[in-house]
């Protein structure tokens, strides 16, 4: 079982769907051992290139896990996968 599960949010301030997706994923971290990062997709000339308008870009352990919008139910579900596979 992993330390903690990395959750990266690549996002850039005053995008809604980015606000939307963070208010999801952040009452999981009371059950979940996440570590949760947020990168401004305009911090580097490449991040904006990778994602221009096609934010959020939510990544699960370095793997992408959904754009645009993160459905609270499918979320769970990755998250339990990583937390305790033998379950799944």
């Amino acid at each position: 079982m992993p330390e903690s599960i990395r959750i990266e949010i690549y996002s850039r301030p005053g995008c809604h769907l980015c606000d939307d997706a963070k208010a999801v994923i952040e009452p999981f971290s009371r059950r979940y051992p996440l570590k949760l990062t947020v990168t401004d997709v305009d911090s580097t000339p490449d991040l904006r290139a990778a994602y221009g308008t096609e934010i959020p870009v939510v990544m699960i352990n370095g793997t992408e896990a959904f754009r645009h919008r993160v459905d609270a139910q499918a979320f769970e579900r990755k998250l339990k996968d990583l937390w305790n596979p033998s379950i799944s």
